[in-house]
């Protein structure tokens, strides 16, 4: 069994998904320590030609919170400007005013951002159901405070894997090709696989050239019902290349 680990995000970009794809299990690292200036609580879209942070404000009450922990900050009343679900809503539809698809996921997005979330994470993980399902993403989910697992960094990645009846991590882009102890997971007999993504290019409005790494809401606002195919047909291509 192949299974993957990452922080939850805000409406994450395609090479997350791409992972989750790939994957046999696909595992949330909630417990861990939240991280300012992240994805966790910021997406990019694609705003007047150029990349944009969409960001969820959140409480700060201390450096260690971990993501579990996390409070987004709500105003008192949902009246007047500091409510932001629907200043982000409205920041999404002037984006993609003229993109062909936005009206078809426009309500479901409206009813998540118009939604008074007080955990981040429930938040998260309501717009990964979202992409999950305008994609077809069936990989199995499970979030790492349920598993009971400690350590740090490559420490707490064997573990969850050995905690989840792995037989290989499957590795992203980021930070983990650094700092993972390549000889402790041989030693446990855990394998490691790293992800190669090539991101799929698609007809995108109001930017030229193409922007990478923008929220899994681009391809759907500009594709419409065909992102399911040029997501599976990018992360399937990249594994018989990988294969070959």
């Amino acid at each position: 069994m192949l299974v993957a680990i990452h922080q939850p995000c805000f409406l994450p970009w395609l090479g997350y998904l791409d992972r989750m794809m790939r994957s046999d299990q696909f595992v949330i690292l909630d417990h861990v320590q939240f991280e300012r200036r992240n994805y966790q609580n910021r997406a990019l879209i694609l705003n007047e030609g150029e990349a944009r942070w969409l960001t969820v404000p959140v409480v700060q009450v201390s450096q260690k919170e971990t993501i579990l922990e996390k409070r987004v900050d709500n105003p008192e009343s949902t009246e007047g400007d500091r409510w932001w679900g629907p200043k982000a809503y409205q920041t999404l539809r002037y984006a993609y005013r003229k993109a062909p698809h936005f009206e078809l996921y426009a309500p479901k997005l409206k009813e998540i951002l118009y939604a008074r979330w007080e955990s981040l994470l429930d938040l998260d993980m309501a717009g990964l159901d979202f992409l999950r399902e305008a994609l077809e993403i069936r990989t199995p989910l499970v979030r790492s405070s349920q598993l009971a697992v400690q350590g740090q960094k490559s420490e707490l990645l064997l573990n969850i894997c050995l905690a989840t009846g792995a037989k290989a991590f499957h590795g992203g882009l980021g930070g983990s090709r650094d700092y993972l102890d390549k000889s402790a997971f041989d030693a446990a007999g855990m394998g490691v696989e790293w992800q190669s993504f090539a991101h799929p290019t698609y007809p995108q409005c109001g930017a030229e050239p193409f922007v990478k790494g923008l929220s899994a809401v681009d391809i759907l606002f500009n594709c419409g019902p065909a992102s399911r195919d040029l997501v599976w047909k990018a992360s399937l291509g990249q594994r018989e290349l990988l294969a070959a």
